[in-house]
C-alpha cells in the first residue's frame, strides 16, 4: 500500500505535475484500490475540513503584511540600524545580515521572502567590504532559516493545524532556539572574518546611529506588538495576523509612503496566489493524513523504523532525519503535511512534548529548505542573485553543520525549547 502511494506520487512529480496533484491523486487511488467500501465523498469532506480551521486565517494576513513590508524599505532600515552599531567590528556586517534576517523573519514568517527582501541589499554591501559571493550568498540563504524559527512562522501554523497544537505556544517556544542559532551564526561570522581577514564597515557616529534608530524604530515595533500581544494574552495568533496587516499598512502606506495605494491590488494578488497554494496543500495534506490513519500506515511505518518502545530522544533524532531529508527534495510545508501525521502519534506516546516536536520539525524544515539538491531557498537565491546553481551552493556546508549541531543540542536538551513554559501559558 505504501509503495503504491509513494509510487504514484513520484511518478506524477516526475511527469511534471505540481505537488498538489500527487497529494490529491495518490490517497484517492489508494482508498479506491484497497478500501472499495469507502465512499469517495469522505475524502472530499476531508479536503474541506482541512481548511476550515480558524487559525488558518492567520496565513493570508501574515503573508499580506509581509508582502507590504517587502515592497517598502523595511529590510533596508533594519540593516542600517544593526549595521550602525556593529558593522565596524570584525565580521560585523555578516552578523548584521543574520540579525536583519531574524528581524525580517519576525515580520514575514517565510524563508523565501527573507532571501528576497534582505538578500538584495545585503549581498552588495558584503561584496563592497571584501566578501565574495561564495561567502555572502550562503550566509544570506541560511540566516533566512531564522524566519521559520522566529514568529510568525507559516510552518508552525501548518504544524499546529495538522496536530491541534497551540500556535501561540509554538510561536513563543521558537524564540529562544532562534536566538541561539543567531549567536552560532554570529560566532562563525566573527571567526571567518578574522581568519580570512575580511573587511568591515566604517564605524558610525552616534549621530548616525540615532538617525538609523529613528528610521527603524517603527519596524522594530512590529515584532514587539505581535509577540508581546500573544505572550500577554491580549490577542490570539489569528488576531495578531489581522493587527500585523494594519500595522504594515500604516507603516508603509501612511507614514513612510514607500508603498502607494495603487500598489496594494498587485501586492494583494501576489498574496492571494501564495495563499491559494498553501490552502490547496493543506487541504490535500489533510486528506492524505486521513487515508494514512485509516489504513493504519503510521503504526506500520513507525514500528518498522522506531521499534516497539523507542525513547523520546531516539524518536526526535529519527524525526529530524526524516524531515531534514524530505525538505531537501520537497517544499517544507508538503513534508510537514505528509510526515507529521506519521510521526506525531508515536512521538507523543514516547513522551515527547508536542511543542518541542513542533520546533524540531520547523527547524528541520528550515535546514532542508536551504540544503542541496532541491532546497527551495537555493532556487529562490538563483532567481534573486542571477547566479548558477553550483555557485549558489558553494560555502553552504558550514552553515548546514551549524544548524545540524543546533538541532542535536535541542534534541538532547528539549528543555531549551520548553523553558518558555516557566513564564507563559495560554
Amino acid at each position: 500500500m505504501i509503495w503504491m502511494l509513494l509510487g504514484i506520487m513520484f511518478l506524477l512529480l516526475f511527469l511534471g505535475y505540481p505537488i498538489m496533484v500527487p497529494l490529491f491523486v495518490a490517497p484517492l487511488a489508494v482508498a479506491l484500490t484497497f478500501f472499495p467500501e469507502l465512499n469517495p465523498m469522505v475524502l472530499v469532506q476531508q479536503f474541506s475540513i482541512g481548511i476550515q480551521t480558524f487559525v488558518l486565517l492567520a496565513v493570508p494576513m501574515f503573508i499580506f503584511a509581509a508582502d507590504i513590508m517587502s515592497s517598502g524599505k523595511t529590510s533596508t532600515r533594519l540593516l542600517d540600524l544593526v549595521g550602525s552599531f556593529i558593522g565596524h567590528i570584525r565580521g560585523g556586517y555578516a552578523i548584521t545580515t543574520a540579525a536583519a534576517c531574524a528581524m525580517f523573519g519576525s515580520i514575514s514568517g517565510s524563508t523565501q521572502a527573507t532571501v528576497v527582501a534582505v538578500g538584495k541589499p545585503t549581498r552588495q554591501r558584503l561584496k563592497d567590504i571584501g566578501y565574495s559571493d561564495k561567502q555572502a550568498i550562503p550566509l544570506i540563504i541560511n540566516a533566512s532559516d531564522l524566519a521559520l524559527m522566529i514568529p510568525p512562522s507559516i510552518a508552525m501554523i501548518v504544524y499546529g493545524v495538522v496536530t491541534g497544537t497551540s500556535v501561540g505556544e509554538l510561536f513563543i517556544a521558537g524564540i529562544l532556539p532562534g536566538i541561539i542559532i543567531f549567536f552560532f551564526f554570529a560566532l562563525y561570522s566573527y571567526f571567518l572574518a578574522s581568519f580570512k581577514k575580511l573587511g568591515n564597515d566604517n564605524k558610525a557616529s552616534w549621530k548616525q546611529r540615532g538617525r538609523a534608530l529613528k528610521r527603524a524604530i517603527l519596524p522594530l515595533g512590529f515584532p514587539i506588538v505581535i509577540i508581546g500581544g500573544i505572550y500577554l494574552g491580549i490577542f490570539s495568533p489569528t488576531e495578531a495576523a489581522a493587527i500585523s496587516v494594519l500595522y504594515a499598512f500604516m507603516l508603509e502606506v501612511v507614514i513612510y509612503r514607500d508603498v502607494k495605494i495603487k500598489d496594494l491590488p498587485k501586492i494583494a494578488e501576489s498574496t492571494a496566489i501564495v495563499t491559494a497554494a498553501v490552502f490547496i496543500l493543506v487541504a490535500a495534506g489533510t486528506a492524505l493524513s486521513w487515508v494514512l490513519a485509516y489504513a493504519k500506515l503510521p503504526q506500520e511505518i513507525t514500528e518498522a523504523v522506531l521499534g516497539n518502545d523507542p525513547s523520546a530522544t531516539y524518536v526526535l533524532f529519527i524525526v529530524a532525519i526524516f524531515f531534514f531529508v524530505g525538505c531537501m527534495f520537497v517544499d517544507p510545508l508538503v513534508v510537514i503535511l505528509i510526515l507529521t501525521p506519521i510521526f506525531y502519534p508515536v512521538a507523543i506516546d514516547a513522551g515527547v512534548d508536542p511543542i518541542a516536536l513542533g520546533v524540531i520539525v520547523t527547524l528541520q524544515a528550515a535546514i532542508g529548505s536551504a540544503t542541496p539538491p532541491f532546497g527551495v531557498d537555493i532556487f529562490t537565491a538563483i532567481a534573486v542573485f542571477q547566479q548558477p546553481y553550483k555557485e549558489i551552493i558553494k560555502g553552504i556546508w558550514p552553515y548546514i553543520l551549524i544548524l545540524m549541531a543546533a538541532s542535536a543540542l535541542f534534541i538532547l536538551f528539549p528543555e531549551i525549547i520548553t523553558s518558555y513554559q516557566i513564564f507563559y501559558s495560554e
